[in-house]
């Protein structure tokens, strides 16, 4: 391989790496910090997800393979569809089981669930 070409792709593995450990280590921080469920959620839904996403990407660029390289964009590409919609769901069936928002929340956009005989 190319010597300049090799150090390219080392240094894209590298920034990849580098990124994505940081959008992970900043989504393990929003879990631990953050004062509700929904808020730890959220960290956890879009930091994790691009930050293991963007790891996966530079397992596949260092492989040097193309099949090893769409495998890695497929699960990225599915990483970044599937864990938003699944937190949202996993958000509004906490709302619906009653979990509540911290006082730090200043609105609750979904409506709540009448009970029986109340209006």
């Amino acid at each position: 391989m190319i010597p300049f070409l090799e150090t390219a792709l080392n240094l894209l593995v590298a920034l990849l790496l580098v990124v994505g450990a940081i959008f992970s280590l900043l989504a393990a921080i929003g879990i631990v910090r953050f004062p509700d469920l929904y808020t730890r959620m959220h960290a956890a839904s879009k930091a994790g997800t691009i930050g293991s996403g963007l790891l996966l990407l530079a397992a596949g660029v260092h492989s040097l393979d193309a099949a090893i390289l769409i495998r890695a964009l497929a699960g990225f590409f599915f990483f970044v569809l599937t864990a938003p919609i699944s937190a949202h769901l996993l958000a509004k069936a906490a709302h619906q089981a009653g979990y509540r928002l911290t006082k730090l929340s200043v609105i609750d956009q979904l409506p709540q669930k009448e009970e029986p005989g109340r209006r």
